[in-house]
């Protein structure tokens, strides 16, 4: 069983977020110190052009716990996050959203989850006890048909694959790449790899409301294609990849 962590680091893509980023880092940081987490909090700037910037230099300079890094990469959310991989502290990462949508309180249930011995938790907004406030409709019927069209051809329960709100080891991140994802296809990429290459998970049910300032990038129209590239690429490596990307055998799966 893997041995218990000693640094999270809450990864939050940000571009344009300069509505958002006080409050959702402020309620952060209150949950996490509260649950005596160790942690850091690794901004990502995905070329914003309002004033992310600027917020982050202060916050940076005020709280040695929070540090900042821009995407060298093309813009992407992505992108984003890999840069976030890359220079992350910690030995497990929670993917965050900059918009408020997602629950700090979650986030210390991911931590708790992960030193049981899990490799990864994946965050459901549609288990039983989940909370979703505020979900545009059109985009709901979109995420419950791909979930479910996910679900049937990977023969997996987990039935929000398409969350980015999710926690994973960084063993977990660094035995899957390469990760081939610019944009908000990571989400799926990330945790399809993960079980595909045997490591253990836990589903817990989550809090999502929709975001109350700003503008949302998630583009449907952009995403479909996309979407559809990276289940179906996941999908060759676990029928045809004769389990060569697979992690030892010795290790516990776990399958719930």
């Amino acid at each position: 069983m893997p041995g218990n962590l000693n640094l999270l680091s809450v990864i939050i893509p940000a571009k344009d977020e300069g509505e958002n980023l006080i409050p959702t880092i402020s309620n952060l940081r209150s949950t996490l110190s509260q649950a005596a987490i160790p942690f850091e909090i690794l901004i990502v700037d995905d070329y914003s052009k309002d004033n992310t910037q600027a917020l982050l230099a202060g916050l940076s300079n005020d709280h040695p716990e929070i540090r900042s890094e821009i995407n060298s990469k093309e813009s992407g959310f992505g992108n984003a996050i890999q840069e976030g991989f890359k220079h992350m502290q910690g030995d497990a990462a929670v993917i965050f959203m900059a918009d408020e949508s997602d629950s700090p309180k979650d986030v210390a249930v991911y931590w708790n989850k992960l030193n049981e011995g899990h490799d990864c938790v994946f965050g459901s907004r549609f288990n039983k006890k989940a909370k979703v406030i505020d979900y545009p409709i059109p985009k709901l019927l979109l995420n419950r048909l791909a979930n479910k069209f996910i679900q049937v051809i990977f023969g997996i329960r987990l039935n929000d694959t398409t969350n980015a709100f999710k926690a994973y080891r960084k063993e977990v991140i660094d035995g899957c790449q390469p990760l081939l994802s610019p944009h908000f296809n990571l989400t799926v990429e990330l945790p399809l790899k993960a079980i595909i290459r045997g490591y253990s998970w836990s589903t817990v049910p989550t809090t999502w409301q929709n975001r109350k300032r700003g503008t949302a990038k998630f583009k449907i129209k952009e995403m479909g294609s996309r979407y559809l590239f990276i289940i179906f690429y996941a999908w060759l490596e676990k029928f045809f990849s004769r389990g060569d990307y697979h992690r030892s055998k010795n290790s516990s799966i776990q399958r719930n």
